[in-house]
């Protein structure tokens, strides 16, 4: 279980975030929902410490303050948004990177690393790819890259920030199936999108931030609602199911200028 109580934090004297509190289960799926600049980034950043932080994060009623390095590289994978990595590492070796915490030879890799690691790629649908050099790779394929090096460092928690950036219409639907299959694999993944129609999809949880506080916490099919995305985008919509497998989905219509 993960639990958020009271947490306030932000980047030098400004506060982004205010008083945010919520928690989620294994086998949980919580997309974060929110416009630009809601704080939705910067809540992934303090849940995997790269942000201090007032208030409080545990891990199974653990204080993930009190974990080194290890310890939490074995809780928490994080997806950035994007990464820029200038040496001319292969896709294998960036993979690799998420089995440093766990591997028992000093400075390198055991078969069972490299095992775990072509796993990853081959569940990302990029198992050819191992070669390539990553930073001449696409952004969308660099993508998929972060995420099979998430997915071989075998934590229980991955966290996710706009993991389907720069992938086409095949990857974001391969990645949503990918990810509940991982909640029911019990895992718990977090998520930040910009999709409403993809929290729809997989999601147990959603949480609506703006101006970073919370808006709306609960399950989907609750907490998205036409009247909650005019609020949030300024966009009149329709909220449709699909007739044969019921899945929600948006229909925009209309952008709405705000009035002066």
């Amino acid at each position: 279980m993960i639990q958020v109580q009271n947490l306030s934090c932000g980047y030098g004297s400004k506060e982004i975030l205010n008083d945010i509190n919520f928690s989620i289960e294994e086998g949980a799926v919580l997309s974060i929902l929110g416009a630009n600049g809601s704080g939705k980034s910067t809540l992934l950043k303090a849940m995997v410490g790269i942000l201090p932080y007032k208030g409080d994060i545990s891990i199974n009623k653990n204080d993930t303050r009190g974990l080194n390095r290890k310890e939490r590289a074995s809780l928490v994978a994080y997806v950035p948004q994007s990464s820029s990595i200038p040496f001319d590492f292969n896709v294998l070796e960036i993979v690799l990177m998420g089995r440093f915490h766990s591997s028992t030879l000093n400075l390198s890799y055991s078969q069972k690393d490299k095992y775990e690691a072509c796993e990853a790629l081959k569940q990302v649908g990029i198992e050819d790819f191992k070669e390539r050099i990553f930073r001449k790779l696409s952004g969308g394929e660099r993508q998929l890259v972060l995420i099979a090096r998430a997915l071989a460092q075998k934590s229980k928690i991955i966290i996710m920030d706009e993991p389907v950036t720069g992938l086409d219409l095949g990857n974001q639907m391969r990645l949503l199936d990918l990810i509940s299959t991982l909640a029911q694999n019990g895992k718990i993944v977090i998520q930040t999108t910009h999709y409403p129609d993809h929290a729809l999809r997989v999601s147990t949880h959603v949480l609506w931030l703006d101006k970073g506080e919370i808006l709306a916490f609960g399950s989907p099919e609750t907490v998205i609602s036409t009247q909650r995305i005019y609020d949030v985008y300024r966009v009149e919509s329709e909220l449709l199911k699909h007739k044969n497998n019921g899945i929600g989905y948006i229909l925009p219509l209309k952008y709405k200028q705000k009035e002066q």
